[in-house]
């Protein structure tokens, strides 16, 4: 039975939406560079304290997934347990990452869709709240928010030539599909963390972040149904997960944020405006 926790569209606090808005140009910035989209970032009191990309390709390194890259700069400032800290990455920690968090004692994270293959916080085993693990208490971790959007980019990305696969496969004859299946069902059981969730991003300057696609509603209604596999970040090194047909997004929205391309570890980061673009 996957163990993940989905909210619902219409029960999504517009904050959550807003950071997670945040995480997904940190995807985008991925894509661009040939990395599998995946994108995150550390809030803290209401501030952006770190944020990466996927830069497995980049150094040739398995271990260099958003996550950790942030988490990298992210201790050196912020020594563990990260309690009152809350994470907002694209796609569901990996098994790798979601230990990685536990052992940094992480408050609370946010995710866009599932990982099917390695997801570590329900999707394949709970590493988030495992009795198991005796390193730091469990954390909440819910999925859900600009959901299909995370697919979309990591079918893009899959989409594409692979340079680093030894045999690439030609794709240039494959139909664009946008189709996502509903959310995967769930027993909803992730238990809730001991400790008090991060603060939310309040309203700021007015800026907001750059050239997110802005498909998912969240006024409607939950789904139920059976699981899509989401390929999980790393090394792109073959063309196995090459059978996605996918479509690219609409977008009509590009509002600029000057602060969005800030080093990783940046405690200067901008404060998104709550709640989905107009």
């Amino acid at each position: 039975m996957n163990m993940a926790t989905y909210i619902p569209p219409n029960e999504q606090d517009p904050n959550d939406l807003a950071w997670m808005r945040e995480a997904l140009n940190m995807a985008e910035e991925a894509l661009a560079n040939d990395e599998v989209p995946v994108g995150c970032v550390f809030v803290k009191d209401g501030k952006a304290i770190a944020r990466a990309r996927n830069r497995t390709n980049e150094w040739r390194n398995a271990t260099l997934h958003a996550e950790l890259e942030a988490i990298d700069h992210l201790l050196t400032t912020n020594p563990a347990p990260l309690d009152t800290i809350t994470l907002y990455v694209t796609v569901e920690p990996c098994v790798m990452c979601a230990s990685a968090l536990r052992q940094i004692g992480i408050g609370r994270v946010v995710y866009g869709c599932g990982n099917d293959r390695f997801g570590g916080c329900g999707s394949v085993i709970n590493v988030n709240s495992s009795s198991r693990l005796d390193t730091h208490p469990a954390y909440i971790a819910e999925g859900g928010y600009y959901r299909e959007e995370a697919i979309i980019l990591l079918r893009r990305f899959y989409l594409s030539q692979n340079p680093n696969a030894p045999k690439p496969k030609a794709k240039a004859s494959r139909v664009l599909k946008t189709d996502i299946a509903p959310v995967p069902t769930s027993s909803n059981n992730t238990p809730q963390s001991s400790r008090p969730p991060s603060t939310t991003p309040s309203k700021g300057d007015g800026s907001l972040p750059r050239n997110i696609p802005m498909t998912s509603n969240p006024s409607a209604a939950p789904v139920e149904s059976t699981a899509i596999s989401i390929p999980t970040p790393e090394v792109r090194t073959s063309d196995d997960n090459a059978t996605f047909e996918i479509g690219s997004l609409n977008s009509e929205k590009t509002v600029t944020d000057s602060t969005s391309n800030l080093p990783i570890g940046s405690t200067l980061a901008s404060t998104p405006v709550p709640g989905p673009l107009a």
